[in-house]
């Protein structure tokens, strides 16, 4: 037993069962008499420390993903995790320890987009379960502190990886919905970004869903939590439940009749922390027989390490709580710094795609002299915090990022409503067109800003947009912003004035409407604090464009019913359809040429291994990339495996429980393997060698078995492509 283990037990050990109760809420209340102070356990950390007053406003994690890049992903959690203790360390002090203001931050949420309607799904990384997985890792481990002590027991913060699983919409429906997945699809697609938080993060806290998987509630899910999580994937850390997600057993989903047997069931699955007031009724499930004593101490001292870990309780381990003060010395200075603020200017730049450019970008100065800011989200804040977010103690709107960067005169209209078809409940409908047809008549250039925020896509509870919970009823953009976009372009046609989109949204727009009759479109995301500077610096040529897209921009009406969990005919790996913009989707101002190498390493996985393990470079690409363009830039290379069945799969001469569980048209038309973001000056190039893992050639079958099949392998990188037979 480990010396943390021994001090959690020994403190516990010390309760009352009246006082062990009272540990497992989020909302914990002080053991005054041992020293325990209160503890509210609810803080969030998704792109900065949230809902807590000032701190970096990073852009939203699906900007992040758009990077493409795990080590600025890693960097920004780093300051997350100071800031987090800088603004802990000075409040706590002052004896205030109210939600929002501790230590366990419930991000970062690796659930998979694989629905373009999904409210949620800019708090994601994307649709694609390897670049979940990367991203995911290397955001716990920053937050965690990883890059100090790596090898200790101690915590800068502690990551909570959420929701577990299968949880992806639709948001009005997940407090009684039942996910049905297949086990191939739990295996391939809804699990591996939650196994490599818990094998290779050491994530502190997993919180469950609030939906069913497969019948059973998330959160009192003895399948999800014992079977998976702690017996197969030996995680060591805290469950806590979504909030008020263990009321729903009895209220909504039905499989328990009274609060005593929601909070028994939830109790006996392992899950130790109830964000909620279920849990009040603990000791009345005790009562009744359906829990232990041991139950319930066994979930506290789970508690008590990752207090113990954060340096929040005293342990004899004297070398660890060194450590910990270490954190405990940071000073509230380090929040908000300029150097943070510096980094998230730098991932909005990162995090821009570019998705249409006939030429007009990058923008000559020289040649214009006036410039048409218009639109609803051009001086919109919201657009640039998504949700869960904290605040900036400076925000740059598009409009005033645009007005800091050119020397141009700058005319400017909101043009219409995000969503409602007037601003005035006087006005008739459409009552600030003409005034963007006016600027549209009087400048040389017109950017026209459009999109969503998260008062329209966002968590059930937390949007405007009640009629949909949170969720979208199309792709589409609001009929306001068409009718905008519609006559803009017109009046632009009409007087040779070009027009550049900008997208300020968290998820798959169509934009199909107008994608052939503007000179460019500009995907900015919701691009934190400094987002306008990042558009700003783009539109004039002062950075390269280098974001790719982590998501498919389908048309829409071309996704399954909502409800529908199968993978196929979802996502770009089993999308058999023609998109509007494909994943890993992005041009540049720069053009970059390929050459593309595929090695076998001698290592090839056997039926013996654990698959997931395998992170020896099975395969080593080597990829040659140079700048043939006339610009320096960044850029991201994002390499893709297709896996060919060998003949003795296609013929029948695997073994019949394999051959049995194979489906040849149930399997991915491509995944991506590797990615690595790079900085070339114009005219250089590079050789960069990317390792593909032995669990990146697995395959699953429909059983969910990952088995390695023999046979040939295409790897691409951009339009190079070489097959190897392994």
């Amino acid at each position: 037993m480990s010396n943390l283990e021994q001090d959690a037990r020994e403190l516990v050990s010390k309760m009352t069962i009246e006082e062990v109760a009272k540990q497992l809420k989020y909302d914990a209340d002080a053991v005054e008499r041992l020293g325990i102070p209160a503890y509210n356990w609810w803080n969030e950390a998704l792109h900065g420390v949230a809902r807590a007053g000032v701190a970096t406003v990073f852009p939203q994690a699906i900007g992040l993903a758009a990077m493409f890049d795990d080590g600025m992903l890693h960097e920004i959690a780093k300051v997350i995790a100071t800031e987090a203790r800088a603004k802990y360390n000075e409040i706590s002090d002052i004896g205030d320890r109210d939600i929002y203001k501790g230590l366990t931050m419930w991000s970062p949420n690796i659930n998979i987009f694989r629905d373009a309607r999904w409210g949620r799904g800019h708090e994601t990384y994307g649709e694609d379960p390897y670049l979940t997985s990367r991203l995911g890792v290397a955001f716990i481990k920053g937050l965690q502190g990883d890059e100090n002590y790596p090898e200790c027991d101690t915590l800068k913060v502690a990551a909570c990886a959420k929701h577990y699983a299968v949880h992806s919409g639709p948001e009005g429906e997940r407090h009684h919905f039942n996910a049905k997945a297949t086990a191939k699809d739990m295996e391939e697609t809804y699990l591996p970004a939650f196994e490599a938080a818990v094998k290779e993060a050491k994530v502190e806290s997993v919180m469950g869903a609030y939906n069913r998987t497969n019948d059973e509630p998330c959160c009192g899910s003895e399948t999800l939590i014992k079977k998976n999580l702690r017996e197969k994937w030996g995680f060591d850390g805290h469950f806590v439940s979504d909030c008020w997600a263990i009321r729903d057993f009895h209220e909504n989903h039905k499989i328990t009749n009274t609060p005593a047997e929601s909070a028994a069931m939830a109790l006996n699955a392992g899950c130790d922390l109830n964000c909620g007031n279920t849990y009040l009724c603990i000791l009345g499930a005790l009562k009744d027989g359906l829990i232990t004593e041991d139950q319930m101490r066994t979930a506290c001292v789970r508690l008590m390490k990752t207090r113990m870990k954060l340096g929040i309780l005293p342990r004899s381990d004297k070398e660890a709580e060194d450590k910990t003060a270490v954190y405990d010395r940071i000073s509230y200075l380090e929040n908000d710094s300029p150097e943070n603020n510096a980094l998230s200017l730098e991932a909005a730049r990162r995090s821009i795609v570019l998705l249409e450019n006939n030429g007009v970008l990058p923008l000559n100065e020289d040649e214009i002299n006036t410039i048409g800011v218009v639109g609803p989200t051009s001086n919109l804040r919201s657009v640039l915090e998504g949700n869960y977010f904290g605040t900036a103690s400076e925000y740059v709107t598009n409009l005033e990022g645009i007005k800091r960067t050119t020397k141009c005169r700058v005319l400017c209209s909101d043009g219409a409503h995000l969503f409602k078809d007037a601003f005035s409940n006087l006005s008739k409908k459409d009552d600030r067109m003409a005034e963007a047809i006016a600027v549209t008549r009087n400048s040389d250039v017109v950017i026209l800003c459009l999109g969503l925020d998260a008062t329209i896509e966002g968590e059930e509870g937390d949007t405007g947009n009640m009629f949909a919970s949170g969720d979208k009823v199309s792709l589409m953009l609001p009929d306001s912003q068409i009718r905008l976009a519609n006559n803009v372009i017109k009046e632009a046609k009409a007087r040779n004035r070009k027009v550049v989109v900008v997208l300020n949204a968290g998820s798959a727009i169509d934009l199909s409407f107008l994608k052939d009759d503007v000179d460019a479109i500009v995907d900015c995301w919701y691009s934190g604090g400094f987002g306008g500077i990042a558009l700003a610096e783009m539109l004039f040529g002062k950075i390269n464009p280098c974001g790719r897209l982590p998501i498919t921009f389908y048309k829409d009406g071309q996704q399954p019913e909502f409800t529908d969990y199968s993978m196929k005919n979802r996502t770009y790996r089993y999308f058999k359809g023609d998109v509007l913009y494909p994943f890993g989707y992005g041009l540049s101002y720069t053009s970059f040429e390929y050459k593309l190498r595929a090695d076998k390493t001698g290592y090839v996985p056997s039926d013996n291994d654990d698959y997931f393990k395998l992170q020896e470079d099975a395969v080593r690409l080597t990829v040659t990339v140079k700048n043939t363009g006339d610009r320096n830039g960044a850029h991201s290379i994002l390499a893709f495996v297709d896996k060919e069945p060998s003949e003795k799969i296609r013929n029948g001469m695997m073994p019949k429980d394999i051959s049995d569980a194979f489906d040849p048209d149930n399997q991915p038309i491509k995944s991506l393997c590797a990615f690595k973001h790079i900085y070339l000056k114009k005219g250089e190039s590079v050789e960069i060698a990317l390792p593909v893992s032995g669990y990146s050639l697995t395959t699953v079958l429909e059983d969910g078995r990952r088995i390695f099949i023999p046979g040939n392998y295409s790897f691409s990188v951009g339009e190079k492509t070489v097959e190897i037979t392994l």
